[in-house]
């Protein structure tokens, strides 16, 4: 299993950006993915989740209605697009195959500041 994250940065608040995540050595249309996240001196938390054929999303309540979860089944993607981006979302990004983020990747680096 390889989990590769891109596209963080540093964005002011009210921002967007839009994560992306490389997934190969598994079957990734059948798996249901997940993006987690690390805000420095905290621990992991879930962010979101999507299902292998995409129709169902879940988010956590902090995050709703500014993020969308998708992926692109034909390229091994999954996506994350943030948008109206708040300092809280600080944190290091990682996209998993399980919601506890046991198995994630490098993870990619959102910071939200003036």
């Amino acid at each position: 299993v390889q989990l590769v994250e891109s596209g963080g940065g540093l964005v002011q608040p009210g921002g967007s950006l839009r994560l992306s995540c490389a997934a190969s050595g598994f079957s990734f249309s059948r798996t249901t993915m997940n993006w987690v996240r690390q805000a420095p001196g905290k621990g992991l938390g879930w962010v979101s989740q999507i299902v292998g054929s995409g129709i169902k999303t879940f988010y956590v309540e902090s995050v709703k209605g500014r993020f969308t979860i998708s992926r692109d089944n034909a390229k091994n993607t999954l996506y994350l697009q943030m948008n109206s981006l708040k300092p809280e979302d600080t944190a290091a990004y990682y996209c998993a195959t399980d919601s506890q983020g046991n198995n994630r990747g490098q993870g990619t680096q959102v910071t939200v500041s003036s």
